[in-house]
């Protein structure tokens, strides 16, 4: 039987960590975080962790616990996204930007927000075009179980979101020739801009539409 392997210092960080993947520590999820930790970053820039994983980091790592750096951002109670879904204009970029896959919907169809998988992230709502995205209480505190939950989740995005990048890097070469695929991407972009820009187009109109009835 193999004796088992005790975790790394930046292992020990990451599971004291929320795996909120917000991002407000500068780096661009938790684990990257845990790593630099381990290797000397400063152990205060976790708004969401507060003053209990600070105290944490600082057993961890023999180093004093200091205060929250606020160019990070306050630490606050637990808050989970909101999709105005009548404003909501399908055009999937809160989507791609969910860093555990707690929103669902298609591309030119309502999305909504799963409250028990969101992490409170805020990444989705700086892309929405139409400002139908707010961040509400979530009358509930994260837990242990939730950090783990979200873990697993975002890494298992991660995979899900590499996978066709894998695929498509391998098919858009032969033999040492760039194929078509790059151009073909281009054309698929510029498709998505068009669609997302008329449906903001629609929106826009039918705010002013709104605004005109109310007066």
């Amino acid at each position: 039987m193999s004796a088992r392997i005790a975790p790394s210092l930046a292992e020990r960080i990451d599971a004291v960590l929320p795996q909120q993947q917000c991002r407000r520590c500068g780096y661009d999820a938790c684990r990257p975080y845990a790593d630099a930790v381990a290797q000397g970053a400063p152990i205060n820039r976790c708004p969401p962790g507060g003053e209990s994983v600070i105290r944490e980091l600082a057993v961890l790592t023999g180093r004093p616990a200091i205060s929250l750096d606020p160019d990070c951002g306050a630490h606050v109670a637990l808050a989970v996204a909101r999709i105005d879904e009548a404003w909501c204009i399908g055009c999937v970029l809160c989507i791609e930007a969910c860093p555990v896959d707690a929103i669902v919907g298609a591309p030119k169809r309502m999305h909504t927000v799963l409250p028990s998988l969101c992490t409170g992230c805020e990444l989705c709502v700086a892309p929405c075009p139409v400002d139908c995205i707010t961040l509400v209480s979530a009358g509930r505190t994260w837990s242990p179980e939730d950090a783990r939950a979200a873990r697993d989740r975002f890494d298992a995005t991660q995979r899900r979101r590499a996978a066709p990048a894998a695929i498509d890097g391998r098919s858009s070469r032969h033999d040492g020739e760039i194929a078509c695929g790059a151009p073909a991407a281009d054309v698929a972009r510029e498709r998505r801009k068009s669609a997302i820009d008329a449906a903001l187009a629609r929106a826009q109109a039918r705010r002013s539409a709104a605004a005109t009835t109310r007066r």
